[in-house]
């Protein structure tokens, strides 16, 4: 499946880019969110909330 890449902007306006090949680790691991790309990147703009990763990275998380 290809998909296109996209661009967000943060919460704090930082432009988040999700390349196929992060759309495709995301589907991966979340199969249920084949058909919720507008979702995915709402998220990213407003999430419910913010966690830090294993790796220091900044994770948005929005319940969908």
């Amino acid at each position: 499946m290809l998909l296109m890449t996209a661009i967000a902007l943060s919460k704090n306006n930082i432009p988040i880019r999700l390349p196929d090949k992060r759309w495709q680790h995301i589907l991966e691991e979340h199969p249920e969110l084949v058909d919720s790309k507008t979702q995915i990147l709402d998220a990213i703009a407003q999430p419910e909330c913010i966690l830090e990763g294993r790796e220091s990275e900044l994770l948005a998380m929005q319940e969908i």
